[in-house]
């Protein structure tokens, strides 16, 4: 009966071979580790992948943009809109609410007196009427109504006639008159060519005498730049 030898075992440096061999693939494993960690390839594919593709070059060929003689300008992407400046912004429009139209003064008005005519014949009476001109460019409110305003005829240092002599159930009418307008009395006020007073409305009254005559009025307070002359035939 045949008997296995018994194995023999490695030597000592066998072993320490062994452990050698074990070592260096650890080593290995190690570095090629550190190497990755250090070099990283995979950041340059990330890169590009992130940048993503770069813009063709722009066409010489393409239209232009519209000039501001066409009357339309050409919006940029990146501009961010205009802030409102408080400083010029009027509150009123702002809220919406139209702004305040104030009343006219002296210098925003002129006013002139009209005579329909330049002569009179025997009989013929003259119409008298009132025509303002706004001079600014903003509105302004006025009282146009019989309240507000006064004839006057004169000749020479002679007062004739005045329209608030005996004036009957005066009224008021406040309108707008826009920048650059111009009005005239709807109704012209006829002057029946007697001397007027306040102190005798019923009465007989003088007739005027042929002659030269000026006429003025005012209205609000604002009086006719020149006279209006005419003559009495």
């Amino acid at each position: 009966m045949s008997s296995t030898p018994p194995r023999r075992r490695p030597s000592p440096a066998v072993y320490r071979r062994r452990r050698l061999v074990v070592v260096l693939l650890a080593l290995l494993v190690v570095g090629g580790i550190v190497a990755l960690v250090i070099w990283q390839p995979w950041r340059s594919w990330l890169d590009a992948a992130a940048s993503g593709p770069s813009p063709a070059p722009a066409s010489s060929s393409a239209p232009a943009s519209p000039t501001a003689s066409s009357g339309s300008a050409s919006p940029s992407a990146t501009s961010a809109p205009a802030e409102p400046d408080p400083e010029s912004s009027d509150p009123a429009d702002a809220e919406g609410d139209e702004p305040e139209v104030l009343p006219c003064t002296t210098s925003d008005v002129t006013v002139s007196a009209i005579a329909d005519k330049s002569a009179y014949g025997t009989g013929e009476l003259p119409k008298l009427s009132i025509q303002l001109v706004n001079d600014t460019e903003f509105p302004c409110l006025m009282n146009v109504g019989t309240t507000a305003q006064a004839f006057e005829i004169t000749s020479g240092s002679d007062t004739w006639w005045r329209s608030t002599d005996c004036q009957s159930e005066p009224s008021d009418q406040v309108v707008q008159l826009n920048g650059g307008q111009t009005v005239t009395s709807a109704e012209p006020l006829v002057w029946d060519r007697t001397r007027s007073s306040a102190d005798d409305c019923d009465g007989q009254r003088q007739s005027a005498l042929p002659g030269w005559y000026n006429l003025t009025v005012s209205i609000g307070g604002i009086e006719s730049v020149e006279p209006a002359q005419f003559t009495l035939r």
